[in-house]
């Protein structure tokens, strides 16, 4: 059942970066407000990118565990490595910049050389202190306080039910 349920996942998870490799094809071939649009989006997502691979493995204490445990097939460096390589060519064919100026092919190792991540801004967010991490803690706050009424509905509907 683990490797039917594997199966439908991967299937999943590449028909979603298809899609979105289609969205973007077609916002390229839009107005200049749209390219501008994906350039920037690209600009602002490529180094979260590379980091959301994980620390690099001399700095990643689990990542030699879980490889010895068959956990991961490929180490945080390696999968960073492969998705560069994988990603350069689709950058170019939609016409984008990716926003890294050591981005350069390396004939020699057959594959892109690439520059490092701002690893402090990745242990900053796995702090909680991220970009974003005031706000969405501040949206998950507002949630559960306007959730209130629900949780004490059924606590009451539960009571009555109980003395029944």
């Amino acid at each position: 059942p683990y490797g039917r349920a594997m199966i439908r996942i991967c299937k999943e998870e590449s028909f979603h970066q298809r899609q979105g490799y289609e969205l973007l094809m077609t916002m390229m071939r839009g107005t200049d407000e749209q390219r501008a649009m994906v350039q920037e989006s690209v600009d602002r997502f490529w180094w979260p990118a590379l980091m959301m691979f994980g620390p690099p493995d001399a700095d990643s204490p689990n990542s030699a565990r879980s490889m010895a445990w068959g956990v991961k097939r490929n180490s945080n460096d390696e999968l960073r490595q492969k998705f560069v390589d994988m990603t350069v060519p689709q950058a170019e064919a939609l016409g984008v910049t990716l926003p890294d100026p050591d981005l350069r092919w390396n004939a020699e190792r057959g594959h892109h050389d690439f520059g490092e991540p701002d690893w402090a801004e990745l242990a900053a967010v796995i702090r909680g202190d991220g970009p974003c991490n005031a706000q969405r803690l501040a949206h998950r706050r507002a949630a559960h306080e306007d959730g209130a009424w629900v949780r004490e509905a059924a606590a009451a509907f539960a009571e009555r039910a109980g003395t029944r």
